[in-house]
Parts: C-alpha cells; sequence; structure tokens
C-alpha cells in the first residue's frame, strides 16, 4: 500500500501569495528546472510524460512509509499513522509524493525550483483539499529561512539534476531534525544504468521525455556517503528500487545498478 485512502483533517491549503516565488541558489541547474517546467502542466496526467513516474510512485511511497515507521515507531496500517511528525519533499514537482505524504498523516512542506510545478502542485492539492505548504524556494532559501528543522526529508530523483550535488546534499541532511530521517534516491553512475535507465528509458522505451537525463550526473552510492561524511549523520544503503518486467511493476530488491536510495539518520 502506498498511502492511506483516509480522510485529512481540513485546513486551509497554503496560498500561493503568501511567499515570494522566486527559488535562487548555487543548486539549481537552469537548463533542468526549464525543462521540467516546460511540462508542469502534465505531472499529473497519468499517461502523460510522468507515466512511467506514477508506475513507480507506489515502490517509493512503500519504502519512505516502512523506513519512517520502523525509525519513529509508528504502525503504517493505522490511519493518518503519522500525525504528528514533520516532512520536507525537497524537488517536489507537481506533488506526486507530497500528497500521498499527507495523507498519511505528515505536516507536509514541498518545495521546487520551479515555480511552474508549483503552482501546478498547490493547485491539485487544493483540488484534493490537502493543506500542503508549497514553495518555489531552493533548500539553501529554506537553510537561510531558518525552516524547519524536520523529521523526515526527503530528496527523490533530485540530486542528479542539480549543479552542486555535494552542497545541495549537504544541506538537506542539516534540515533533519535530531532523531529523524533524510532518504535520497537517484539513480547509479553505472553501464548497466546508462544503458538502461538513460538510452532504453529514453529512446527505445520512451519512458521519459529524450534528454531528461544526464549519465555523468548520476552519482554512486560511496559518492554520496562520502558527500554526507562531513555531517553529523549516519548513512545507510544503497536500498535497490527494481522493475520486475514479468510482474509489470517496481519493488524493492537487491539490484542497485540503476535505481536506489540512501537513508542519512541525525541521532
Amino acid at each position: 500500500m502506498a498511502a492511506s485512502n483516509g480522510t485529512v483533517s481540513a485546513r486551509e491549503p497554503q496560498s500561493a501569495g503568501e511567499f515570494n516565488d522566486q527559488a535562487e541558489g548555487p543548486s539549481i541547474d537552469p537548463a533542468d528546472v526549464a525543462r521540467f517546467s516546460a511540462q508542469a502542466a502534465e505531472w499529473w496526467d497519468a499517461r502523460g510524460p510522468f507515466a512511467p513516474l506514477h508506475r513507480f510512485n507506489p515502490a517509493r511511497l512503500a519504502f519512505v512509509r516502512d523506513r519512517v515507521a520502523e525509525r519513529f515507531g509508528r504502525d503504517p496500517k493505522q490511519r493518518e499513522a503519522f500525525a504528528g511528525l514533520t516532512l520536507l519533499d525537497v524537488g517536489c514537482g507537481g506533488g506526486l509524493i507530497a500528497e500521498p505524504m499527507r495523507r498519511l498523516g505528515f505536516a507536509v512542506t514541498a518545495a521546487d525550483a520551479s515555480s511552474e510545478n508549483i503552482g501546478t502542485a498547490r493547485a491539485h492539492a487544493e483540488q484534493s483539499g490537502l493543506d500542503i505548504t508549497y514553495r518555489a524556494a531552493t533548500v539553501e532559501q529554506l537553510e537561510a529561512e531558518g525552516a524547519g528543522p524536520f523529521d523526515v526529508v526527503l530528496t527523490m530523483e533530485v540530486i542528479e539534476h542539480v549543479a552542486d550535488p555535494e552542497a545541495f546534499v549537504r544541506a538537506c541532511s542539516r534540515l533533519v531534525k535530531p532523531g529523524g530521517l533524510m532518504i535520497v534516491a537517484t539513480l547509479n553512475r553505472t553501464l548497466k544504468a546508462l544503458a538502461l535507465g538513460k538510452f532504453a528509458a529514453e529512446y527505445v522505451l520512451r519512458w521519459v521525455p529524450a534528454g531528461t537525463h544526464d549519465w555523468n550526473q548520476f552519482l554512486k552510492p560511496d559518492e554520496i556517503r562520502a558527500m554526507l561524511a562531513p555531517e553529523p549523520v549516519t548513512v545507510t544503503g544503497p536500498f535497490g528500487l527494481a522493475y520486475d518486467l514479468l510482474a509489470d511493476r517496481w519493488r524493492e530488491g537487491q539490484d542497485v545498478d540503476i535505481n536506489y536510495m540512501m537513508i542519512a539518520t541525525r541521532d
């Protein structure tokens, strides 16, 4: 189960006018922001350019749910199991993770460098009656403003799109509350990822638009571990997510050659 279907206690959705929606910071890669901004209106189209992400989502949501439940001693089967916990979704896109996390009970803040993405995410959350605080901002801006800290910080398939991955992931880790955790999801810089995660996905299967990824920006698990070494966090993983062709679905497994996740806990 990727998320609870229970009704969230209603509060007023975050309005667009309460923040100065202008993302700034050294982690921004303008070309990548522009690419995703151009597709912003299609985030929630399950048959559109983000269709593979919709199919991928249940596996990564289940991973987050189960690891957070273990960390905080929560029963994920309970309605709004994570009520009382705060969560930051960095690089939230159109809100495909933020919304199910809110339904699970988290108080959710979600940020993206694209104002267009944030506009789509806000509109969809309002239509769904979900109170999510959306920001068109970088993690550096959030840190400078004194945001958080948060019990859970997620950065899912984002780090391979930023200009300075080390500064980015370290800033994300500094927004984790003591006792909390951060989950980083990305693609591995392997030949298998080049063949399947890049060329097959973009040019053969057409799962994502051509040019979505730059293989040279993929990161090996040990590189993420080294980036976080100066921070007071304990890093575990990698944990693999792989596509099961026979079952036609994504699932957690031992294969980390393409997609994987790392967990950083702050004690």
